[in-house]
């Protein structure tokens, strides 16, 4: 069993951002909530405490026993966990005379384990109002900045059994040139963290796993072209062969050609997979609907209608193989309570409670570059692992207001028109997400003499690491403007082309 840093998150935007960086020194961690009592596991070797939207002085504000945890294992407090820990020691914890936002330098470093070569200058990115105005009696500072006369501190070593070190900064962002360093010293030089959680043991592990949990019996799983269910998929037949069944349900939302693509790639991986017109209910059902959240719902309904009825031509099915990522877990968990839906999920709905079955979930914790690392250990071909991520509800969002066949059909011509351009000037792999939406708008035009009055598309391109949060992509003006001109020659009932250059936030990565 591979060692485990574990992250109690107290709601920061960052707390991903720190997993991140500990996964990529080949070290296992998983976030949790930090409501939630910790499982002192043998694997488990340290634990982080995440920065905060709280105050630790709000009477609502999260306050788990951080010396409880000092007594069973190493522990570093980020920001908030800082201001906790000088507040639960005795310290005083209260607004700053001045913001403390933005990049600041470290001074006055004391060369301990923590900091162990950073050196004074090094930059680091502050994000509190609220700041350390007194130390417990005992503590000692290892770090100040220009401002802060308390950037960073341990405990004594009467104080709790191991060490417990805290920052009032955010090692996790790239803004703080040293921070993965500074994480490094902690889960390897502190806690002892081996660093052999890669691809492959990742694979071999998983895949022993999914055999003693399902031994002989059958799973049955949807899948979608995607990356993540193409993986779990994978990883899922490599333990139990045959004895998992795949269906591939055409909606009639996919992009052109896909159905068939998609099947033959499957083929090719050995997947003992079904593949299923259901288009026309499909459109049916979504006629004259216009509400996006409506469209997702009728979506999400009949893709479990088709599936379940699918499924239960199989006997004696005993589990549901699911393509859940991690980010869909963490989403799905809130420090603060229920969460705000901005949109249905439409990967992890409904299934599990209608169809009774236990979930298997080779990717539960993984994130989606990692995901793409384990299909390369896979052997699985980038025609699956390269391809950008596309909505559950496909082009049901894209197109803007009501579905209908005829409008599937001009945003199927117009997006391969797009991504076949993004493919053939090298562009395709320098973006994380293309794809091109219906807008609900005609406009004038003119096609040799003759007046037109026609859709418009928008084309949309973001970077990304993961989609939590994404800029739009710069691409080159000559490029769009031979997508544009091809679009418009060669889709009939589409005249004009714009390009959106909206970042999330403010804007989401899809429109609808």
């Amino acid at each position: 069993m591979n060692d485990k840093i574990l992250i109690l998150d107290f709601g920061s935007q960052y707390t991903q951002l720190i997993a991140r960086g500990i996964r990529e020194l080949n070290i296992y961690c998983e976030i949790q909530p930090c409501t939630k009592p910790v499982n002192y596991e043998p694997s488990l070797k340290g634990v982080i405490l995440s920065g905060s939207p709280f105050s630790v002085n709000d009477n609502n504000a999260p306050k788990p026993d951080i010396k409880a945890i000092a007594d069973k294992l190493p522990v570093l407090a980020v920001c908030y966990g800082a201001q906790l820990l000088a507040q639960q020691a005795g310290g005083e914890v209260g607004k700053s005379t001045h913001r403390e936002y933005g990049r600041a330098h470290l001074q006055n470093i004391v060369q301990d384990k923590l900091l162990a070569t950073i050196n004074n200058g090094s930059q680091v990115w502050m994000s509190h109002s609220d700041t350390i105005k007194k130390l417990p009696d005992g503590f000692d500072v290892i770090a100040t900045t220009e401002s802060i006369p308390v950037a960073a501190f341990k405990a004594p070593a009467s104080y709790a059994v191991n060490p417990l070190y805290a920052i009032q900064f955010h090692p996790e962002v790239t803004h703080s040139t040293d921070g993965r360093q500074l994480l490094k010293n902690f889960v390897t030089d502190i806690c002892g963290c081996k660093q052999d959680w890669t691809p492959a043991s990742f694979v071999h592990e998983t895949v022993e796993r999914i055999k003693n949990e399902v031994g002989n019996k059958k799973v049955v799983m949807a899948l979608s072209g995607g990356v993540d269910s193409t993986v779990a998929a994978t990883l899922i037949h490599r333990a139990i062969g045959d004895n998992l069944y795949c269906i591939f349900v055409d909606n009639g939302l996919l992009r052109k050609n896909e159905f068939e693509q998609v099947l033959e790639g499957y083929k090719h991986l050995g997947l003992n997979t079904k593949g299923v017109d259901a288009k026309q209910l499909f459109y049916k059902e979504l006629a004259g609907v216009s509400d996006p959240e409506g469209k997702r719902k009728i979506i999400g309904r009949l893709f479990i209608d088709v599936f379940q009825e699918e499924a239960n031509k199989l006997k004696d099915v005993s589990f549901l193989g699911q393509g859940t990522i991690y980010p869909d877990v963490i989403e799905s968990v809130s420090v603060h309570g229920p969460s705000q839906t901005i949109k249905s999920h439409h990967n992890v709905g409904g299934l599990p409670e209608k169809m009774h079955m236990s979930l298997v979930e080779p990717l539960r914790y993984l994130f989606k570059d990692e995901v793409r690392k384990v299909g390369r250990e896979l052997g699985i071909d980038d025609i699956f692992l390269a391809r950008h991520p596309f909505p559950g509800p496909g082009l049901g969002i894209r197109i803007l207001g009501a579905v209908s066949e005829e409008k599937v059909k001009l945003l199927q011509e117009a997006d391969a028109i797009y991504v076949q351009h993004l493919r053939d000037s090298g562009l395709y792999s320098q973006v994380w997400q293309a794809g091109t939406i219906l807008l609900p708008v005609q406009s004038v035009g003119v096609m040799g003499d003759e007046r037109t009055y026609e859709y418009t598309v928008a084309l949309r391109a973001v970077t990304s690491v993961d989609g939590m949060t994404a800029d739009w992509a710069h691409l080159p003006h000559e490029f769009l403007g031979k997508v544009s001109s091809d679009i418009c020659n060669h889709v009939k009932g589409i005249n004009r082309v714009v390009y959106d250059i909206s970042s999330k936030p403010p804007a989401t990565i899809e429109w609808e």
